[in-house]
């Protein structure tokens, strides 16, 4: 029985997307939290270049106004509906990485999707860049990595390394368990064979049995599908599981139209979560925990005619954890002038898979890179505490 995607979601009761990854024993590195923030996020509203004149020139009417930014630095500000992150931002735990984004641009958010979630242009690989990373870790027990949400399997993912998806932690089952004694036919099956064959079985009939064990406590999250996936992922990590790395999704920031309406709602829903997040995993928890945020592109400069921004290419990284040196705004920025910008959009200076990179050697004690990001460098920002 092995708990490979193929062969495993017949069996099992699932609906996708966050992955949660059971590292090999020697892996020792922190756990890495990637949320997807699908639609593409405005980072240009999150983290408001308000020492760039720019700015408010393209964006009359939904620029963020200098007087309502939070942890200012003359520069940058962050938007006021991330003010539940604030004291992360102020104890050093939550960084920013400004002016990012893919080697190829593309403004359509599947190809862009795809090509950010394989990390490998201009090669043969196929596979999504955590199943590699898995890879290199030798995370490849049966539920060396999970999906908890609503959305389709992640691409993330995709690829030889184990991976099993689910709505929940609680719908987590084998599918007609309930009617039928399936587990403990498994059970019965697999007794008494070689440890190469029972093992991944009745690996995967402890992890089913444990996680029901498994309860948040100390942390109020918002009633969100990111609220209830990091609730699980905390789960996970408290009970240490030997997680090495979940994807999360977060939907809804393509916004076209009425951005000043949307979007302070959508940042304090992701920051609720967050923060909430890292009241669960508590002081212990998040020192072996890294999170950070990817969008397959970010928003137009300009606004358009109807109060939004519009499919763009340069955009911000949020990273949050105990490694993270936070408390300020990484890159080169560009600017924002006309002759500046790329296409009308912000020129990413930074690719993203450098900025990970970062944090899969200094966190996740990776070593080369090769394997995960081929002909990458990892940044120099210094953004993360070497573990």
């Amino acid at each position: 029985m092995g708990i490979r995607r193929r062969a495993l979601l017949p069996l099992l009761a699932c609906a996708a997307a966050p992955r949660v990854a059971f590292a090999a024993p020697s892996y020792q590195g922190d756990t890495l939290v990637v949320i997807s923030l699908r639609g593409g996020f405005d980072g240009l509203s999150a983290v408001a270049p308000i020492g760039d004149p720019d700015y408010y020139r393209a964006r009359p009417t939904i620029a963020v106004p200098r007087s309502r930014v939070i942890a200012a630095d003359g520069r940058f500000g962050l938007h006021p509906g991330l003010a539940p992150l604030l004291p992360l931002w102020k104890a050093g735990k939550l960084a920013a990485v400004h002016a990012v984004g893919q080697s190829n641009p593309t403004r359509s958010h599947f190809a862009a999707m795809e090509a950010m979630e394989n990390a490998a242009p201009g090669t043969s690989l196929r596979s999504g860049w955590l199943d590699r990373m898995l890879g290199v870790t030798g995370a490849a027990g049966p539920l060396a990595g999970v999906s908890v949400g609503n959305a389709m399997p992640a691409r993330i993912l995709g690829g030889p390394s184990t991976d099993v998806s689910m709505a929940s932690i609680d719908e987590f089952a084998l599918a007609g368990d309930g009617k039928r004694p399936i587990a403990a036919a498994l059970r019965a099956m697999y007794s008494g064979a070689p440890g190469g064959l029972s093992a991944p079985a009745m690996t995967a009939d402890r992890a089913l049995h444990s996680l029901r064990t498994f309860r948040s406590a100390g942390a109020r999250y918002p009633a969100t599908d990111l609220g209830a996936a990091l609730r699980d992922v905390a789960r996970l990590i408290k009970a240490r599981t030997g997680l090495v790395t979940a994807a999360v999704d977060s939907g809804g920031w393509d916004m076209h139209q009425g951005q000043n309406e949307r979007m302070p709602a959508a940042l304090t829903d992701l920051a609720g979560a967050l923060a909430a997040f890292t009241t669960d995993l508590g002081a212990e928890g998040l020192a072996r925990t890294t999170i950070l945020t990817i969008s397959e592109f970010g928003r137009r400069v300009r606004e358009n005619g109807s109060h939004g921004t519009d499919h763009g290419h340069g955009n911000a990284m949020l990273l949050l954890g105990g490694g993270v040196r936070g408390g300020r705004v990484y890159g080169t920025w560009p600017g924002l002038a006309p002759a500046a910008l790329m296409a009308g959009d912000l020129k990413a200076t930074v690719d993203y898979r450098a900025v990970i990179g970062e944090v899969l050697q200094k966190r996740c004690r990776l070593g080369t890179l090769d394997k995960v990001f081929p002909g990458v460098r990892p940044s120099t920002f210094g953004l993360a505490v070497s573990r």
